[in-house]
């Protein structure tokens, strides 16, 4: 009763289930539309309806619903305070003009017209139509619906009045609880006075409960009326159903009966065969795996003596196969439960073992005499221990051989240290303890010869760490090289076995079905086409995980693990080595190594520099290098170039610290050489006399190296040397150059400084700017000496004369000379980007150049102040010459005479023809103040015999002779 009530229909509470919402838009389908309600909520009818329609005191009291509002809309409109009730809503608070304005339609929403709607209108007039004919016909339908509907609803107002306790399904009379509910005592009292009340009580209680049966029984029936056809049949059907149960159990029974003397017949025997071969197979893998377990008794053993014999790699591949055996084919063994940990703390002490192993390997191979031998230190053995390192991924190995590098250099510079100061008897070890010490009492030779030596050591310690690490790059090549060939095995397997994946289908339903059958066979039953590594291969997927069963017969344990596949490689020491298959390191990781390692070879070189930087630092302290001679400071420079070139070639990169250091001490080495030669330059000039000096031989070969094209200082010859007088001139390229000795002297510094250029080639631009102020300084220190008269006060002379004055201008073109020399010398040196700095040498050309125009005009008007002087006092008047004449002639005769020697024949005859240009000047002026014409009189002859005097001794002149002096000019021209 219980069942079929909850399968009612009829709603049970006012809850929002789904099954009454369902019913109540049924209802609501059947009702007439119904306008607003009021303001103020109405008490809920009778009627069932207005219970979903109208508010519920008890079910809504606490939500907020449009009934709790307290101003409707036609009260917010109807404002009596204006008259223009349509839009006072909207203006009272936007303003009038606001229903005035117009609305701009949107551009993001259509216009919808009619034919928007005339496809559906098409699709759903058919529909409308069938729906109107089918409402037509199922009118008397939906009577009997709403007829049923009110049913419902009256037997849910009946069912409404029996309490609830009677519906609980735990509903049980022997409960007192329960008891007490139904038929409270407290009714029943005995109490004098009350019989007739308490009789009264019972009666209506017995009513009450009577009422409620028969609502129940009314319900019941109603809904058994309503199932009465599918209940009849059920019971109709009760006996054909126990008929079928009847006939089916028979025919079972004999069933089993034939089944049973079919598997005494035929079955059993065969299964019996089955089972024995079975067992058979089950017990000779049984053995297999005792004897499997006692071969991995015997790992431990094995292990300790492999370490014995440092075979560190056959270690680890046996505990690794020791392992995977443990987890694949002995899981689950009881006796071997410890023994996958004891595996695993053994490797970690291989671990151990192998990289405190390394470490002796690295301090022994580094620590080893410094010979010329650069052969390795047991190679098999490093080979092998870098084999084990990196199949334990223990890839910072490298890191400690680093650390040897650095311990090393270290002692190496110490010991050269020790063994040089204990064979100089000077040094006295007891008296001096420190090692900077007793390096800084060496003198240069003793100095230089350790230095060699440490940089030979360090070059022999750099060729060993290369071939070291180079046998370990070798090795961490090999193994990726091996990946990479396994990788592209693998990858055609898989296309050959893609390729071989048809087949038969027979064959594939057996392999389904019947997995059980290739267990039933022995080994020398199975097809004559599968070979013993396809046997191995299947057996473990043909069965199942069990504790009787294992996965490889006898004889194919030890090719069980993949990890035992190996091939043979050889180092480039010719080492053979096994590189096994199992190596977990991806490519990316082996590349990583192999250039960590190559940058440890970097380190090495890096390292070497830094400790030589240091041992050359702890020297120059006392300003030792700084007070080294040019021959000394390049022979220095040259033995750290050469051992730097020699560490680049042994590590393939440049390591900059030395070379900065010995670039430092070179910019110190400049500075100070362009000092003294600058300081010896100012001395000589400041005693330079101006007088020309005579040219010694070997200045004369100087020169004569220079005009051969190449700039160097040449080796003096003693014996030829001393045979050889001086000579007067210096010839350079066929010309005679009259010098003083500080010229002479400069020209020699110049060359230094280019020599010094090629010596140490990385100071190029330093002694370009320096040799740039040398010349600079040269050019005005001697205009200040000779054209500003400062050598009258510096040296002492009486006058500057033009014998000192032309003898400057021919030092200065001679140093000209030489200045495009220099700057192609310099050129050849210097990187295309550093070019700009030649322009100092254009500079100077074009300063030198002013300097002889200057001295030039300074002979030029010497001259000219003699004729205005002379000729400013001439009168036309007999004798002739005149006595002005002579004196002008005899001046000319000296300058001819002090010059003529010094300057070349064209810079005279240019000299003179600017001279006489001065003659001419002062001599028509003077004529123009005497009016004395061209006119062919008496006093025209008397200047013309002077004029002529003039010129005839002029052109007597050496080298003046030919001389064109244009004495017309000397005469006003008519107009």
């Amino acid at each position: 009763m219980a069942s079929s009530h909850s399968s009612s229909p009829v709603p049970q509470s006012n809850s929002s289930d789904a099954f009454f919402k369902k019913e109540m838009d049924a209802t609501k389908r059947f009702c007439p539309v119904q306008s607003l309600p009021d303001v103020c909520p109405k008490e809920p009818t009778g009627n069932p309806n207005n219970l979903c329609d109208s508010p519920s005191l008890v079910a809504d009291q606490q939500r907020w619903t449009i009934y709790h509002s307290k101003v409707n809309l036609p009260a917010a409109l109807n404002d009596p305070r204006l008259a223009k009730r349509e839009s006072d809503f909207f203006t009272k608070t936007w303003g009038v003009d606001f229903v005035d304005t117009e609305v701009t339609p949107s551009f993001y929403l259509p216009q919808i017209t009619k034919e928007h709607f005339a496809l559906y209108q098409q699709e759903i007039t058919p529909r409308e139509k069938v729906h109107e004919r089918c409402k037509n016909i199922c009118t008397p339908k939906d009577t009997f619906d709403r007829t049923l509907l009110h049913t419902h609803d009256k037997s849910r107002t009946d069912l409404e009045q029996v309490p609830k306790i009677f519906m609980k399904p735990d509903f049980a009379l022997e409960d007192s609880l329960t008891f007490n509910a139904v038929l409270p005592w407290s009714h029943f009292s005995t109490a004098g006075g009350k019989g007739n009340r308490d009789a009264a009580s019972s009666k209506l209680l017995q009513e009450k409960l009577s009422h409620y049966l028969d609502i129940v029984e009314v319900n019941i029936a109603h809904q058994i009326s309503l199932r009465s056809e599918a209940f009849f049949h059920a019971m109709t059907s009760q006996h054909e159903l126990q008929d079928y149960l009847r006939k089916t159990s028979q025919a079972v029974k004999l069933l089993r009966e034939k089944i049973s003397k079919i598997d005494k017949v035929m079955c059993e025997g065969s299964l019996r065969v089955l089972r024995l071969s079975l067992t058979r197979n089950n017990c000779i893998k049984a053995y297999n795996k005792l004897k499997l377990m006692a071969t991995v008794h015997q790992t431990q053993p094995t292990v300790q003596l492999l370490l014995s014999t440092s075979e560190y790699v056959g270690a680890l591949d046996l505990i690794a196969t020791t392992q995977e055996v443990l987890q694949q084919e002995l899981q689950g063994i009881h006796s071997f439960r410890h023994l996958g940990s004891q595996l695993c703390e053994l490797e970690k002490l291989i671990d151990k073992m192998m990289i405190a192993e390394f470490s002796t390997y690295a301090r022994n191979d580094l620590n080893r005499p410094l010979e010329d031998d650069c052969q390795i230190l047991e190679e098999e053995r490093l080979v092998s221990l870098v084999f084990g390192l990196l199949k334990q991924r223990k890839l910072n190995f490298y890191e400690i051989y680093g650390d040897e590098m650095i311990n090393t250099a270290k002692n190496i510079i110490k010991q050269c240290v020790v063994n040089t100061v204990s064979q100089i008897e000077e040094i006295d070890t007891e008296v001096v303890v420190k090692l900077a010490d007793q390096m800084r009492m060496m003198n240069f030779p003793q100095w230089f010869d350790l230095l060699k030596n440490i940089f030979s050591k360090f070059t022999i310690f750099l060729k060993r760490i290369k071939a070291t690490l180079n046998t370990i790059r070798s090795v961490v090549f090999l193994v990726l090289d091996k990946n990479q060939k396994t990788r592209e095995l693998e990858d055609t397997l898989q296309k050959n076995s893609a390729k071989e994946s048809t087949v038969d289908p027979e064959v594939a339903y057996l392999t389904h079905e019947g997995m059980f059958i290739s267990d039933a066979f022995g080994d020398g039953e199975l097809p004559a086409g599968a070979d013993a590594g396809s046997q191995r291969n299947t057996s473990p997927n043909s069965e199942p995980c069990s504790s009787d069963s294992v996965s490889e017969p006898e004889g194919t344990t030890d090719s069980s693990s993949s990890k035992e596949h190996t091939s043979s490689s050889l180092t480039p020491g010719g080492v053979e080595m096994m590189v096994s298959d199992d190596m977990k390191l991806t490519d990316l990781e082996l590349v990583r190594l192999a250039n960590n390692i190559q940058e440890l070879l970097y380190n090495a070189s890096d390292i070497c520099h830094d400790r030589s930087v240091k041992f050359l630092m702890a020297r120059a302290k006392d300003g030792f290098l700084e007070k080294l001679n040019s021959n000394e400071f390049v022979t220095l420079s040259r033995l750290m170039e050469g051992f730097i070139l020699d560490t680049e070639q042994i590590c393939g990169r440049k390591s900059m610290s030395l070379r900065g250091a010995l670039q430092s001490q070179a910019n110190r080495f400049v500075n100070r050489f362009h000092e003294e030669r600058k300081t010896k330059l100012s001395l000589l000039l400041d005693n330079e006399r101006w007088k020309q000096a005579e040219v010694p031989a070997e200045f004369q070969d100087l020169v004569d190296s220079v005009s051969d094209g190449r700039i160097s200082l040449p080796e003096k010859k003693p014996t030829a040397t001393e045979e050889r007088k001086p000579a007067e001139f210096l010839i350079v390229e066929g010309q005679k150059y009259a010098t003083v000795g500080t010229v002479l002297l400069l020209i020699r510094i110049i060359l230094e400084y280019c020599q010094c250029v090629d010596n140490i080639p990385s100071i190029t631009t330093d002694m370009l700017t320096r040799l740039s102020d040398l010349l600079k300084y040269f050019n005005s220190r001697s205009c200040q000496l000779v054209l500003g008269a400062g050598a009258l006060q510096v040296v002492g002379l009486k006058t500057i004369t033009t014998k000192n004055l032309a003898l400057s201008s021919r030092c200065l073109q001679l140093i000209v000379h030489y200045i495009p020399i220099i700057r192609a010398h310099f050129e050849a040196r210097l990187q295309p980007k550093q070019f700009s700095m030649l322009r100092h040498f254009d500079h100077i050309t074009k300063d030198y150049h002013d300097h002889i125009a200057e001295i030039s005009a300074k002979l030029v008007a010497i001259m000219d102040s003699l004729f205005d002087k002379l000729l400013s006092k001439y009168e036309v008047k007999a004798p002739v010459p005149s006595a002005c004449f002579r004196n002008i002639c005899k001046q000319m005769a000296k300058m001819h005479e002090a010059i003529y020697d010094l300057l070349p024949e064209e810079q005279t005859q240019m000299l003179f023809l600017r001279i006489n240009a001065s003659y001419k000047l002062h001599l028509k002026r003077q004529l123009a103040h005497l009016n004395v014409v061209n006119d062919g009189g008496p006093l025209n002859g008397l200047v013309t015999s002077d004029v002529a005097f003039y010129t005839g001794n002029l052109q007597a002149l050496k080298g003046l002779n030919n001389l064109d002096l244009n004495m017309a000019e000397i005469w006003e021209q008519k107009r």
